[in-house]
């Protein structure tokens, strides 16, 4: 007979009826079930002859039913070859999960906390209807379909006999399962609320499906992954992800996002998703792996992400090294646990405990305890199980007792009292405190609750639903509860608010707990953080290290996990060629640079008015360098030019004093005082150059200097002149005595000042000189100075200075052998030989120097040119004048002359 034959399509005798026009029924759902049905195509009797073992369920009877999926028994299906009629011999003794038990009490609290709100829902009692999943499709459609339909009889698509107004389905725990229930959920347009986590990368086809994602986005709990790592500076990492699809799409992103923030995966250890023990040869090779990689590695932080059974799996790896060591193995890491794996033990894992995990930092979706829940779990009985298949598994299997059943013996200390105590009972087994998923699903609840409360007070809704007439509530379809659903907001009875994004999932994060195990193989959840992605910039990721209980391995100092130490400061990373950029070498910063922190890429420079200390790791604040009046150097200066200024005084003093005679008078007395006083200028233009520059000393320093050295040289210009042209004008014949005289000589002195002035001003004019900082030429300085402004015109100024100390020299070198006792030319050509070295050497020097010694070479070339000249020209004249004043007559001259 063919599936499609199946389907009837009209009303039948028997009192079934079509509940759906949807006649194309997917073949495949049909096969699944063709074994376990036996019917005669002509009445539509159906009777089962059930290879599958009796499906767990719990059912609360109500005007309004909320289904469930759950996940707690995994059976072993054995493999069937067709050699014998299928029987309950495929299947072996159910495992039941007795930690996710807490999942159907939380539906059941929630259902029953709302029937007590008289203000909810009313007038409405709900009821529920809960299944299990037992962890495999074919199962998963089969319960899917019983909690649709199933009531006496077992005929897909119809509902016989009795009404089931059944308006949500909550489930499942995982990806897989809700999408299987989805297949047959999704025809009838029923809302299927997730409370089970699922990865971001199977949104597309989340978002083609009628699911309610009771967790958030996945992708915030990768982003907190990311913040845990940064927090604690671990770079170096291992993954362990289970073989599933989800689990190959979380490496691929999980890859992107620790590349993306510099930190490398030490390695990526698959393990199957299942563990056949019976199979030796492989569960050794598996065993073998895990162990070498999880002690040769050098990372201290590992990744787990996985499903309900990965951690339990990790036990059981642990338990088989255990054994063959003389004492525990302590591998001393610390574990990062995703959200879609639990701490949980199977039933033979009785007494193992969970201590590899001490420690473990784990991601759980975010919980909130509600009152009365504790109270409602502790008063469970085991005689509680009118209704409820699963309760009498679970006490079974979490006591390690059985209930007394008809004609078979029990041994009196095997025998399940009914007075166990849940709270005896170790935390991988069961917890009391409301766990993620239980809030998830308690929260479920309450959406379809406000829905439907919505939905009643909705007039609207009334009228375009029941076309404005009282109607009953079975006649309340699911899919109406769809645009109500989507946009409902709550605040549940723990405070805290519950709603859907546009994804259709619920706003809000995940909490970071911390693993602390104790000796009785129980353990605490400690909360020490949270991930919230709408929470305010910033605060998004929040861990309070503090609260941490590390591994002991340890002894609660924060791990490292590195690819090798960590480059300190003054030091920079070098990456090994060949390696992943986290394994690298450490090397010594540039000259001239620093790095203030560990593990840094590049050493910086500092900034510009500091300079590096000797270890490269800090920057010191540059001196302040100029040549100051304090500082020996400055006053060893201002005395030599004080000095020198009281000598010139001294000399024009005794000039003055001694203005008659004829040593005074001779080659022109007007232009040896306007000389001394350039000289006794010139000394003391240096102090312009002492101390720190300002905007004044900087404008008149070198033009001061300039001209005042340029009227003194004019003067001994116009001296040598006027004694060259009196010798040559003394010639019969000579036109030359109409140049001799006073008038040339102040014209000499005149027109060569001038045209100092004039390049003074020129400079001035366009671009001034002006204070200026020196930040690079001292590596612990910073030299303050005057910035030249137009250095062409400085040079100018020294060239011109330098033309009229060329000319003076060559007039005074040709008029050195005249015979006259009054001729000074000697001296000139001597003074100007020494100005001339002093300025010639000056060039290189003062371009060879910086700072300070830069100014002191320039006031020493001052100090000491002007000094040649006083001592040069001014000398022999006071020798005579105060030791020989007897040579200071005009007949002692002449006779000298003759």
């Amino acid at each position: 007979m063919d599936a499609e034959d199946l389907l009837p399509s009209q009303t039948q005798s028997d009192g079934c009826t079509i509940s759906g026009s949807d006649r194309n029924y997917r073949r495949k759902h049909l096969q699944i079930l063709l074994p376990t049905m036996l019917c005669t195509a002509d009445t539509m009797q159906c009777s089962l002859n059930d290879p599958l073992p009796a499906p767990h369920e719990w059912y609360e009877q109500g005007r309004i039913l909320i289904g469930g999926i759950s996940s707690q028994f995994n059976y072993v299906f054995n493999e069937v070859l067709f050699e014998e009629q299928p029987s309950q011999k495929q299947f072996g003794v159910p495992d039941m999960i007795t930690k996710f038990y807490q999942h159907v009490l939380a539906l059941a609290f929630a259902v029953n906390e709302i029937n007590r709100d008289p203000e909810l829902l009313p007038n409405i009692t709900l009821g529920f209807h809960i299944h299990d999943s037992y962890y495999d499709a074919q199962m998963t459609y089969r319960t899917t379909l019983d909690l649709l339909f199933k009531s006496h009889r077992f005929i897909p698509n119809y509902k016989c006999d009795t009404h089931k107004n059944l308006i949500a389905i909550i489930g499942g725990l995982g990806f897989d399962t809700s999408v299987n229930m989805e297949d047959i959920l999704g025809y009838y347009k029923i809302p299927q609320l997730i409370y089970g986590s699922i990865a971001p990368e199977e949104r597309d086809t989340i978002q083609k499906k009628a699911f309610y994602r009771m967790v958030p986005n996945e992708h915030s709990q990768y982003l907190g992954i990311i913040y845990l790592l940064q927090h604690f500076g671990w770079t170096w990492v291992g993954i362990f992800v289970v073989v599933i699809d989800s689990g190959e799409r979380f490496l691929e992103a999980m890859e992107t996002l620790l590349s993306q923030n510099g930190i490398c995966s030490a390695f990526t250890q698959r393990i199957p998703q299942q563990i056949r023990i019976d199979d030796l040869d492989e569960f050794t090779d598996i065993v073998s792996e895990i162990y070498l990689i999880v002690t040769s590695t050098e990372a201290n932080a590992f990744i787990v992400y996985g499903e309900s059974f990965t951690i339990s799996r990790l036990i059981i790896v642990k338990f088989i090294i255990d054994s063959g060591n003389e004492a525990n193995t302590s591998f001393g890491k610390v574990w990062i646990v995703t959200t879609q794996s639990d701490f949980v033990l199977k039933g033979f894992q009785r007494g193992w405990g969970l201590q590899l995990f001490q420690g473990a930092i784990s991601f759980t979706i975010h919980s909130k305890e509600c009152l009365g829940f504790r109270e409602f779990i502790q008063n469970i009985k085991p005689h509680w199980t009118q209704g409820n298949s699963f309760l009498k598994d679970f006490w079974e299997q979490a006591f390690d007792c059985f209930s007394p059943r008809p004609g078979i013996p029990v041994m009196v200390n095997e025998t399940c009292t009914g007075e166990e105590n849940l709270e005896s009972l170790p935390t991988p087994q069961f917890e009391l405190g409301m766990t993620g998923h239980s809030y998830s699903i308690y929260n479920a609840v309450y959406a379809v609750a406000h829905t439907l409360h919505a939905m009643m007070s909705s007039r609207t809704h009334r009228r375009v639903m029941f076309g404005g007439k009282t109607a009953a509530l079975q006649d309340l379809q699911p899919w109406q509860l769809h645009p109500f659903l989507h946009r409902i907001s709550f605040n549940n009875s723990a405070g805290e608010s519950v709603s859907f994004n546009d994804n259709r999932e619920v706003e809000g994060g995940f909490d970071i707990i911390n693993l602390v195990t104790f000796p009785n193989n129980s353990f605490s959840r400690v909360k020490i953080g949270r991930m919230d992605p709408n929470a305010p910039e910033g605060k998004e990721f929040m861990i309070d290290g503090h609260m941490i209980a590390w591994p002991s391995g340890f002894n609660q100092v924060l791990p490292i996990s590195l690819c090798n130490e960590p480059c300190f400061t003054g030091h920079q990373k070098r990456n090994k060629e060949g390696e992943k950029f986290c394994c690298y070498d450490c090397v010594p910063c540039a000259e001239g640079k620093i790095s203030n922190q560990t593990d840094i890429n590049d050493c910086f420079p500092c900034p510009e008015d500091q300079y590096p200390n000797w270890n490269r790791n800090e920057c010191i604040p540059k001196t302040i360098h100029f040549l100051s009046h304090e500082e020996p150097l400055g006053v060893c200066l201002i005395t030599v030019a004080l000095s020198f200024s009281l000598i010139t005084a001294l000399v024009l003093g005794i000039f003055l004093m001694h203005s008659d005679t004829p040593i005074v008078k001779a080659n022109n007395q007007n232009l040896t005082y306007t000389l001394l006083i350039s000289l006794l200028l010139s000394f003391f233009s240096t102090l312009l150059f002492l101390g720190k520059p300002g905007e004044l000393t900087c404008l008149l320093r070198q033009p001061t200097f300039g001209f005042v050295f340029s009227v003194a040289i004019s003067c001994v210009l116009a001296k040598t002149t006027t004694v060259f042209l009196a010798f040559r004008a003394t010639k019969p014949g000579s036109r030359l005595k109409n140049w001799v005289g006073k008038t040339m000589a102040h014209s000499i002195v005149l027109s060569c000042s001038l045209i100092q002035a004039s390049l003074c001003t020129v400079w001035l004019a366009t671009s001034p000189p002006f204070p200026d900082f020196d930040m690079h030429s001292e590596t612990e300085e910073i030299i303050v100075q005057c910035n030249e402004g137009s250095i062409t015109m400085f040079y100018f100024v020294l060239s011109y200075m330098g033309l009229l100390a060329f000319a003076s020299f060559t007039v005074a070198f040709l008029a050195r052998k005249l015979p006259d006792s009054f001729n000074e030319a000697k001296f000139i050509t001597f003074s100007m030989v020494v100005f001339c070295s002093v300025w010639v050497s000056f060039v290189p020097s003062y371009l060879s120097t910086r700072g300070k010694h830069m100014v002191a070479v320039e006031i020493f070339s001052i100090l000491s040119s002007a000094a040649g000249l006083l001592a040069c020209i001014f000398s022999p004249k006071c020798y005579i004048i105060m030791l020989r004043p007897e040579l200071n007559s005009r007949e002692q001259l002449l006779r000298r002359k003759d």
